[in-house]
């Protein structure tokens, strides 16, 4: 399995997966256009693509999904929340879309993928991350949320690699020059993990994976640096036998090539 980052952060998320037998996008938060031309880039099919799975209804998520699904004649898979959300309020056009409903925890299969769908804590109507597996190898996805759950860690210490929201320093999110209602939603239980919360994740779970991403990086909050470092203290002896990226807006990251092997 293959996993390329096309795009991370509050201005728009979108991951490419690649495995045998086809493709998937998590998260179409950027325009059409725009993916299609990420894609471009990184040399990979968009008629490869399978099906879109959603992980909710924000725009820097889901700003892309009606066209792009459209487009490339693909289902789009995500909570009833977030359909219903997406189905209301985000429709460019009135031309038939395919929709597909998925639970918490309840598998599902898009050719050789196997995907578990799990509740986060966000404020968005039913988000939810996703567990992809495909030849024996399991990639989760966990971003937007503001604390990890008991399940989740349940469905995550089983993968082999992680799409970990790091999103936020403490410090600098206290100091910075958001207005205060904006810090407490951040903050709160149903904001995004800062880093220290991330690297408490990486303590109890990041011991057995090879693969770790650090995503979601607020650009005002944040930097590459403080959201590494703190995952080199969560995983402590195990970062050095650990693959540790940090994502960006830009779809690049610190190691090339971008795609991640797993």
């Amino acid at each position: 399995m293959q996993c390329t980052i096309l795009a991370s952060g509050s201005k728009g998320n979108c991951m490419f997966i690649e495995g045998a037998g086809g493709a998937l996008l998590i998260d179409a938060g950027l325009s059409a256009r725009e993916t299609l031309a990420r894609l471009f880039r990184a040399k990979k099919r968009p008629d490869s693509i399978a099906a879109i799975l959603v992980t909710h209804e924000h725009h820097d998520h889901s700003a892309g999904i009606d066209a792009l699904s459209r487009r490339l004649q693909v289902p789009i898979y995500a909570t009833e929340g977030t359909l219903r959300d997406v189905l209301l309020n985000r429709r460019t056009s009135k031309r038939p879309i395919d929709t597909r409903t998925c639970r918490d925890h309840e598998s599902f299969s898009v050719n050789d993928f196997t995907i578990v769908p799990f509740a986060t804590s966000h404020d968005a109507n039913e988000p939810c991350g996703f567990c992809v597996s495909e030849g024996g190898v399991r990639l989760g996805c966990c971003t937007d949320t503001g604390v990890i759950t008991p399940s989740m860690k349940a469905v995550l210490k089983r993968c082999d690699g992680l799409v970990l929201e790091s999103n936020h320093c403490p410090v600098m999110l206290k100091n910075g020059p958001y207005p205060e209602p904006l810090k407490r939603r951040i903050r709160s239980a149903r904001g995004h993990l800062s880093n220290e919360a991330a690297a408490r994740c990486l303590t109890e779970m990041g011991r057995d994976m090879h693969t770790i991403v650090l995503a979601h990086l607020s650009e005002v909050n944040n930097t590459p640096e403080k959201a590494r470092m703190s995952a080199r203290e969560g995983l402590g002896l195990f970062y050095d036998g650990t693959i540790v990226v940090v994502a960006t807006q830009d779809g690049t990251s610190e190691t090339c090539p971008q795609v991640l092997y797993l």
